[in-house]
């Protein structure tokens, strides 16, 4: 219970908080004085106490600082115009079921935007006050569980509708079966000439391998997949224990990203129109685009600069088009000029060609830092300051990551868990904290699966503390760690054998790690959480966030309006752990409880005011 005198001093200044940041800051500072100077008196006297009372000093000062922290939250909420007491939020119109803010072409058209970039994201231009529940589209079923839900979708939970997929082509049908209310899908017979297995095994043997399974042993272990199609090759590449993620245009139907998603391959929503992925620099292993769409003809080759900059030294550049011919000169085309860029950057930006075979090309990045400096054409090196979180930056023409201190071969670096001391000093990272952090996670993730288990797999006959049953009994696949710091959650889940990926994400305003986490081998992103994530709606089962909310507290974004974007983002009856201090907490639980999730607030009883706030989200149709 708040005690009376802190209730009185919010009656009284309580309205002239929300006109006046400054005497709001200073209220908040001398409550918070009080509270803790009030419990601090008798520790003076701690030596001389004996061990129960000790003991009850010690509770009755968490207590107060605890408290002390939900005021604090609570004056920010009064601050913001927001009533953390305020009833459940609405349900959107049936329009709204699909949205996706930032992607809006005809807001973008009106603003001016045009040549390709109305199609990019525009956030600025998605402001939207009204704060209501994306509802699922009437046919949306809960996904198949993993591994038969990467083969069998339901149609209901994409935009393709059964008149779009019976005017498409006969690649798609015979790609996708359409069965009732399902998708399947043909991994052997789809997009790819040969199919994907034979077209993986080809890519295998043109950059000297004997087979596909030999990816991750050669240092192919991240691929970055534009315009991944209908996820095929993706899900092949999973089967050899390499990380492929898509990056696919937003579409009114049919998104490629949204179809991959659906089947629990990692993806989200990218182009390559006017600005940067937002991906450090030297991200990839290999950058792999089949018949993807881009026009690599366009903005004077900044496109290729583009993969350059994301690609790894050492790393595959592989084009797979229709446009290429198979015979002649090794870089003919059916249209003249199409592949004008790659042939002029090619050695501009120290690539070599290694082999040409039927419409595929495979070009490599080269692992000598020095060949810029001996070139005698091609775009000059970038400055320093393009190196520096590359969130959605314009696209430039020059090249970047040739001065990186983390430039190194993909066939010589260590992996996640064999880092050598001068690559923890590249990341600015201590190995003891590395290490540390990840002993952290194995022990908070037995916990997670713990209280998870008898909810998540509850068709199961199994207790909390039992193997985990084995597919296709995981609902847990497609995991979104909102603030990664390391990578160790992933890493948790990677150890501990689950079938389940993560898309790590760092935020823009928190330290940098995202270089460690994509150089472990994991998916990873950079993201604003001010802003709406470049994904579909309830394309994710699990979202996990340790520190994030204390970390927004100091940026300028509502709370609100990021657990509505969670929401947005999570599918029915999804699940979504947040661990923070103790105010932070009571504050989500309130905001969980406006967007209508259940929600359980656990102490993890070890002496800290750190807590456990465990929500799912109901499957509301009306």
């Amino acid at each position: 219970m708040r005690s009376s005198w802190f209730n009185k001093l919010l009656l009284i200044f309580g309205h002239r908080i929300r006109h006046n940041w400054f005497l709001f800051c200073l209220v908040s500072i001398v409550a918070l004085v009080v509270v803790l100077g009030s419990s601090s008196a008798p520790s003076r006297d701690f030596d001389s106490l004996a061990s129960p009372r000790l003991h009850d000093v010690f509770t009755s000062y968490r207590k107060l600082k605890e408290q002390a922290v939900v005021d604090y939250f609570d004056l920010r909420f009064l601050n913001s115009g927001s009533n953390p007491r305020q009833k459940e939020l609405p349900l959107c119109g049936r329009e709204r079921e699909n949205y996706v803010p930032c992607y809006n072409v005809s807001a973008n058209l009106l603003a001016g935007f045009k040549n390709g970039e109305e199609f990019d994201r525009h956030c600025e231009l998605s402001r939207n006050d009204e704060r209501c529940l994306a509802r699922a589209p009437k046919e949306y079923k809960i996904p198949l569980r993993w591994p038969a839900g990467r083969d069998v979708i339901w149609s209901g939970n994409v935009k393709i509708t059964k008149d779009q997929f019976l005017s498409s082509g006969s690649v798609t049908k015979r790609m996708m079966l359409l069965e009732e209310n399902q998708i399947a899908f043909h991994n052997d017979d789809g997009l790819i000439f040969d199919g994907v297995k034979d077209y993986s095994r080809q890519l295998a043997e043109m950059i000297g391998l004997g087979s596909d399974v030999d990816f991750p042993q050669a240092g192919v272990q991240t691929i970055l997949d534009i315009g991944c199609g209908f996820g095929s090759f993706g899900a092949h590449l999973v089967s050899l224990r390499v990380m492929p993620v898509c990056i696919a245009a937003y579409e009114l139907t049919g998104g490629q990203a949204q179809l991959a998603l659906e089947r629990g391959l990692p993806a989200m929503i990218g182009n390559f129109i006017s600005r940067q992925l937002p991906y450090p620099p030297l991200s990839f292993d290999m950058v792999h685009c089949a018949q993807c769409g881009i026009d690599w003809d366009g903005k004077d080759g900044m496109f290729i600069i583009e993969v350059d900059r994301v690609l790894k030294p050492g790393g595959y550049f592989v084009l797979t088009s229709p446009m290429i011919k198979p015979e002649g000169s090794l870089l003919a085309t059916k249209k003249g000029n199409m592949l004008t860029p790659v042939e002029d950057f090619t050695q501009g930006i120290c690539w070599s060609l290694l082999d040409q075979q039927d419409e595929t090309l495979i070009w490599q990045k080269t692992t000598d830092a020095n060949c810029y400096a001996a070139r005698k054409k091609g775009p000059p090196l970038c400055q320093d300051e393009h190196e520096i979180k590359p969130y959605y930056r314009p696209l430039v023409k020059c090249i970047t990551g040739a001065n990186s201190k983390r430039w190194k071969s993909i066939h010589n670096r260590s992996n996640g868990s064999r880092f050598t001391s001068e690559e923890f000093e590249l990341y600015g990272v201590q190995s003891g904290d590395f290490y540390e952090d990840r002993d952290e996670w194995k022990s908070a993730l037995r916990n997670y699966w713990s209280l998870l288990t008898p909810l998540i797999f509850s068709d199961h006959p199994k207790r909390p503390g039992d193997e985990d049953p084995l597919p296709p009994y995981n609902m847990v696949r497609n995991v979104l760690d909102m603030n990664a710091h390391y990578g160790g959650f992933n890493a948790a889940l990677s150890e501990g054998k689950k079938s389940a990926w993560v898309m790590n994400v760092v935020p823009v305003g928190a330290r940098n790690t995202l270089p460690l986490i994509l150089d472990q081998g994991f998916a990873g992103v950079l993201h604003d959480w001010c802003e709406p994530f470049p994904t579909y709606p309830r394309t994710y089962d699990m979202l996990h966030a340790s520190g994030l909310l204390s970390h927004l507290s100091s940026e300028k974004c509502r709370m609100i309006n990021v657990f509505l974007e969670m929401d947005r983002i999570l599918r029915p009856e999804g699940w979504v752990v947040l661990s923070d201090n103790v105010g932070a907490i009571e504050m989500a639980r309130t905001h969980a409880t406006q967007i209508r999730w259940e929600a359980r607030v656990i102490d993890p009883q070890n002496g800290s005011d750190q807590r456990l706030l465990v929500c799912q989200k109901p499957f509301l149709r009306k």
